[in-house]
């Protein structure tokens, strides 16, 4: 079960081979998903080699093979962990049932909806990304995004598939769908709002690969709790590709981190614009605009919706099978962050409708230890000054925060207040100008933008000034 069939026209793990209506449905959309990645993909090096990774294996070891090969040439497919045979439903109201391996008829429209938004999120952040090649900060950084644009691809393979193999002509229709909406599109735009953001710049991409990719790292993890077990399967082995994307938003930043304290140690009284690298107060900015949009993903602090696909067992929490209460939480509580007139409070809630808010308790907490590693490098190099992560509810457009104001350090604020000290707060258009000046391609092999330091190494045991990207 592990091991990938490359031989078929659809790499997979699942038989295809064996279903032939399922093979020619997912054979007919396959045309129109490369003519969306022509359209909408990486804008100017469709023909280009990059030195790629692909999935060979989906177990613990070893499951993944580098070469080069053309994008549009990745062997994009269907892989699934591997199943366990005596997998249980681990809460809600069918805990201790076996998983499902077919919908159940009563949740199939929930179900459906859970499948379509998390596949929406896949080609939108591809299409987000588009034109980024253009303006990269070195080859490594090049082969980093491409490796990302063809995994985003694959997961929306992943969910695809499920929508064909299990929802019949809705899942058909849907999947049709997933290729006609547009990040960004007055008309057809991306169901959630982040993945309608411009990522004009590789600040912006790192960001978002950091806070909005960590995002999905959570969601994946809570539909991987899911009692439908081909669903859960799917989100088991996306995890793994996750984690690289998250690495790339994580080191991206900190090299700028990097690249930026080692200027103002040798000009300590001289504006780091000068040269040439992105101040601390701007990186701030950008992490502010970015982890508060990445929270709005979570949706409200109190959910009916959340409650239901925990009680049907459909989305479970982070690390669900971990924990050690009753898995039921029908008569827990959880304190969350709760507005009072013109104070925020913390007030006791039932835990059912505050899953989400559980959910992104985690995921501040992840989001806190990369900060912390971004701050070592400053504290490294002997400078006063410490990112921070803005209170939750800074910036929000959805939840119990949206129709205030507040400050990164929590306080409500009037909107003259916000309107006079937000440009300290957010990506002013200056800073947008001053970054996008900076964004000057380099493609020699070895060489790398002057507002970045070089990673510590290369990707899979090659140098940094391996060949990633061959442009000749």
């Amino acid at each position: 079960m592990g091991s990938i069939d490359y031989l078929e026209r659809i790499p997979n793990n699942v038989d295809l081979a064996g279903n032939r209506r399922l093979q020619r449905a997912l054979e007919e959309w396959q045309p129109r998903f490369l003519e969306w990645w022509r359209d909408m993909g990486p804008e100017g090096y469709q023909a280009r080699d990059v030195y790629l990774r692909t999935a060979i294996s989906v177990d613990a070891q070893g499951w993944a093979q580098f070469g080069y090969l053309k994008m549009p040439d990745y062997r994009w497919g269907i892989f699934l962990a591997e199943p366990d045979p005596n997998r249980a439903i681990a809460f809600g109201d069918h805990k201790g049932e076996p998983a499902w391996q077919e919908v159940p008829g009563e949740y199939r429209g929930t179900l459906r909806r859970l499948i379509v938004t998390q596949g929406d999120t896949e080609p939108a952040s591809v299409e987000q990304q588009r034109h980024l090649g253009r303006t990269c900060p070195s080859l490594y950084d090049l082969r980093n995004l491409f490796q990302v644009n063809v995994e985003e691809g694959r997961h929306l393979w992943a969910m695809v598939y499920l929508l064909q193999a299990y929802f019949g002509r809705d899942g058909r229709e849907e999947a049709e769908a997933l290729l006609q909406r547009r990040s960004g599109d007055t008309d057809k735009p991306r169901i959630l709002g982040a993945f309608n953001e411009k990522t004009p710049d590789w600040l912006s991409f790192f960001m978002f690969s950091f806070f909005t990719d960590r995002d999905g790292k959570y969601q994946l993890a809570s539909l991987a709790e899911s009692g439908f077990d081909p669903l859960s399967r799917t989100c088991r082995f996306m995890l793994t590709e996750e984690a690289h994307h998250m690495f790339v938003g994580e080191s991206g930043v900190g090299r700028i981190v990097q690249r930026t304290c080692e200027i103002m140690k040798q000009h300590p009284n001289d504006d780091p614009r000068t040269h040439g690298v992105i101040d601390l107060p701007a990186i701030q900015r950008y992490l502010n605009f970015h982890f508060s949009v990445s929270l709005d993903l979570f949706g409200s602090e109190i959910s009916t919706n959340a409650a239901n696909f925990y009680t049907l067992g459909l989305k479970g929490r982070f690390e669900e099978t971990k924990k050690t209460d009753d898995h039921l939480l029908k008569n827990a509580t959880y304190r969350i962050i709760t507005l009072d007139k013109d104070r925020l409070l913390e007030t006791e809630q039932p835990a059912l409708p505050t899953l989400n808010e559980r959910l992104r308790d985690d995921y501040v907490a992840d989001c806190q230890r990369g900060v912390d590693r971004w701050n070592r490098i400053i504290r490294e190099h002997g400078i006063d000054v410490h990112l921070r992560l803005p209170h939750r509810g800074f910036h929000r457009a959805i939840g119990a925060c949206a129709e205030v104001r507040v400050s990164p350090d929590g306080r409500l604020v009037s909107q003259a207040d916000w309107d006079a000290h937000k440009h300290e707060w957010l990506p002013t258009e200056a800073d947008k100008t001053y970054v996008q000046n900076l964004m000057k391609g380099v493609t020699e092999p070895g060489k790398f933008a002057n507002w970045i330091a070089a990673p510590a190494r290369g990707v899979n045991g090659q140098p940094v000034d391996f060949e990633y990207v061959r442009l000749a």
